[in-house]
């Protein structure tokens, strides 16, 4: 599961001391170089010449609250009975000149790993955090800006991308959106961000896409004492989520009817997977009716109950395979498509973050305005797929090292405590089980047997090393 991206100001001595031991094996740059700061530095100065000035319209950005690397701006008016969405994106390439040690230095990070107060950023925060960011600081940055034209179903109708500077008139939380929505008192440039958000969930569910409903595992900080929660996305995540979706799919569909880009892809499940998936369910004592798809299946389940949890959780091995296309002149054989999107997807939504998404954006601003390719984008991208999945599988295990660590941090006071949890997943090579606590939210790794998945056990947490993120624990009576 995903950690929510959190930062706290104080890190304590073991959690610290972990963290630069896991980058250390990780092989992760604990900073950047003295001529890549530099270039960041002059790069924040850079005069904008070829932006249309667009600080007429009423942006506004949604993130996690403690968030400071704002990509995408968003604003949404009615035109008719149909919408236009405007959707203003960090202009990461107006800063990242090609041939420059920058330039060189996001393709040795990839992307963005995140951890509590030790971040490892694909660009300095000169960048990232100041000139590139679309703060709500009353200066004008330099964004892609999208306007995608929807009619009264949500589908898109017309596309354009235009470089523009922007404005964000205010920096907004999930949290505090999804109460204003609920008081009948949004800021009027996402009021209707849930009319759009629904048109595009139902589009979403008539092609057959799937999104998995799992909890997210959040570090938190309360009153100096560390601590792990489960929490359940609100509403508006997904909403918003549907926003960045369309872009992406847009963006996909432009390269593909160009003939040139890079697509994220995701293979179809196999029939075996989804019997797999099918026998786990009836094991677990969960209803799979006869008829029903794979997606409206999936949609059915809740986290709240234990036995759809552990389902849930297996629906992860569906999902495993995701990787990015590239292609230049003529379309590759094989599957195009992000198989639980259920359509052709790009990511282009968050160039500060990903390296990839700076190449999309300036290839479709190229191919929507009929301006030249720029001979960097199209160079790179045959070696830019493996680039980007290798910094996806460092991401990926440094995310999972934080969580192990922050687990053995909230547990390292409360050894010889007895647990009760819920079995989500058991390995058969090794019969390694995954027990899911709720309170504190973590998941631990205890012997069992494939049967007991989906079921209830208490375990004592016997041993914690911090430094090592490392918990030893027991079975108990149950």
């Amino acid at each position: 599961m995903p950690a929510t991206r959190v930062e706290v100001p104080e890190v304590p001595h073991d959690l610290r001391e972990g963290l630069a031991l896991l980058q250390d094996k990780l092989g992760l740059p604990h900073e950047f170089p003295a001529d890549v700061l530099q270039e960041a530095e002059l790069a924040a100065e850079l005069p904008v010449h070829d932006h249309v000035d667009r600080t007429d319209i009423e942006f506004v950005t949604i993130d996690p609250a403690s968030s400071t690397d704002l990509d995408q701006a968003l604003q949404i008016e009615r035109d008719g009975d149909s919408f236009l969405v405007r959707y203003a994106i960090s202009d990461v390439g107006h800063f990242v000149q090609p041939g420059t040690a920058l330039e060189a230095e996001t393709h040795r990070r990839g992307q963005t790993k995140y951890a509590p107060s030790a971040r490892v950023p694909l660009h300095p925060p000169v960048l990232s955090e100041g000139a590139a960011s679309l703060l709500a600081d009353s200066v004008p940055r330099p964004a892609m800006l999208w306007e995608l034209r929807l009619d009264a179903r949500g589908e898109l109708v017309d596309v354009a991308l235009t470089r523009a500077m922007v404005l964000n008139h205010a920096k907004l939380s999930y949290e505090q959106v999804q109460a204003d929505l609920d008081a009948g008192t949004a800021h009027r440039s996402i009021e209707l961000l849930p009319e759009v958000g629904r048109l595009r969930e139902q589009l979403e569910i008539e092609r057959g896409g799937v999104s998995l409903n799992l909890p997210e595992q959040e570090i938190v900080q309360h009153d100096g004492t560390w601590d792990l929660e489960f929490r359940a996305l609100v509403p508006v995540e997904n909403w918003n989520a549907q926003i960045s979706l369309l872009t992406g799919f847009t963006a996909a569909d432009v390269m593909l009817k160009g003939k040139v880009g890079i697509l994220r892809t995701l293979p179809p499940a196999e029939k075996w997977s989804i019997d797999k998936l099918r026998r786990s369910a009836r094991t677990l004592g969960v209803e799979w009716p006869k008829g029903m798809s794979y997606p409206d299946f999936v949609r059915s389940l809740s986290p709240d109950v234990p036995a759809e949890l552990a389902v849930l959780t297996k629906c992860t091995m569906l999902f495993r395979g995701a990787g990015y296309v590239a292609f230049n002149g003529e379309l590759p054989d094989g599957n195009l498509e992000h198989s639980a999107l259920a359509a052709p997807y790009a990511h282009t939504t968050a160039p500060l973050r990903r390296l990839v998404d700076r190449y999309v954006l300036e290839i479709c601003h190229a191919l929507i305005n009929g301006l030249p390719l720029p001979a960097w984008a199209t160079e790179g991208l045959d070696v830019l797929p493996e680039e980007m999945a290798e910094a996806g599988r460092s991401a990926n295990a440094y995310e999972r090292g934080v969580i192990d660590l922050t687990e053995a941090l909230v547990l390292s006071s409360r050894v010889g405590e007895v647990f009760t949890g819920v079995i989500t997943d058991v390995n058969p090579k090794n019969s390694q089980g995954t027990v899911q606590i709720a309170d504190p939210a973590v998941e631990l790794r205890v012997k069992a047997k494939q049967d007991e998945v989906g079921t209830e056990i208490e375990v004592r947490i016997d041993k914690v090393d911090v430094v090592e993120g490392r918990v030893e624990l027991s079975r108990t009576g149950r």
